[in-house]
């Protein structure tokens, strides 16, 4: 009778240590959840404010673009028409009017840009986000600052994910206003290939050689711009170089990854 007496009280004293254990065990696992969710949070809120700084340097990369291209052609189509202002106002006019047309250009490139970060209830009167398939103003506009572009297009031209296309753009936009600052004006050459897995742009322009003791005002591809373009670029898993060439000038070689067509 004592022994089933002593086991009944045994089992009751287990019966309590397991509740108890239960008990901390639930506590423990609340605890651990509460830590989690906290992690959690943290890592949201990290991941937003990654998210934003991205956001912010890509705004800031396309701001410099915007500005350092379009207001070089209006600085240089402005001095030209100031020289020839009183001898042949006939060309003064026409630069003034490439003068108007960049800053035109610039306006509607800004009202994009800050149409992104304040949405406007009217998003037809903004302009269309820079492309490839909209080169041609853009060769253009440089042409007739003074520097004429021969631009050659290989592979099979198809649609790209818009991140890849504007940097591509804002790649050739670059390349192609530094050779207009720094370059003899010559000529430049623009080639876009799209290969199988890869979207190559290379651009080239005439300039003084250093085979000869020339030497260029324009740093070898460590502009703000180009570095820009560089960190973005790296984002696609791409590469891009810029540096001078042995023959005179520049070249600035682009390579971003695409998905199999």
């Amino acid at each position: 009778m004592i022994t089933i007496w002593l086991l009944v009280a045994a089992l009751t004293v287990l019966a309590g240590l397991l509740a108890v254990a239960l008990v901390r065990a639930r506590r423990a696992h609340t605890r651990a959840l509460e830590e989690r969710g906290w992690l959690l949070e943290r890592e949201r809120e990290s991941a937003a404010r990654n998210a934003v700084d991205a956001e912010r340097a890509r705004i800031a990369h396309d701001l410099h673009d915007i500005v350092s291209h379009n207001v070089s052609v209006m600085v240089i189509q402005a001095g030209a028409a100031r020289q020839v202002l009183a001898s042949e106002p006939e060309q003064a006019e026409t630069a003034l009017l490439a003068v108007e047309a960049a800053g035109r250009d610039t306006m509607a490139e800004l009202r994009h840009l800050v149409g992104l970060l304040v949405p406007q209830a009217d998003d037809e009167s903004l302009a269309p986000q820079p492309s490839l398939n909209r080169l041609s103003p853009l060769i253009d506009r440089i042409a007739f600052a003074g520097l004429p572009v021969e631009v050659r297009i290989s592979g099979d031209p198809r649609p790209l994910p818009a991140g890849i296309d504007v940097t591509a753009y804002r790649i050739i936009q670059e390349a192609l206003t530094n050779a207009l600052k720094h370059g003899d004006g010559v000529k430049a050459e623009v080639t876009v290939r799209y290969a199988d897995h890869a979207l190559r742009v290379e651009i080239l322009n005439s300039g003084p050689s250093v085979l000869t003791g020339g030497r260029s005002p324009a740093p070898d591809g460590e502009g703000r711009g180009l570095l820009g373009l560089k960190q973005r670029v790296a984002v696609y898993g791409g590469d891009l170089d810029a540096r001078r060439r042995l023959g005179g000038g520049f070249r600035v070689r682009a390579r971003i990854p695409l998905e199999r067509p």
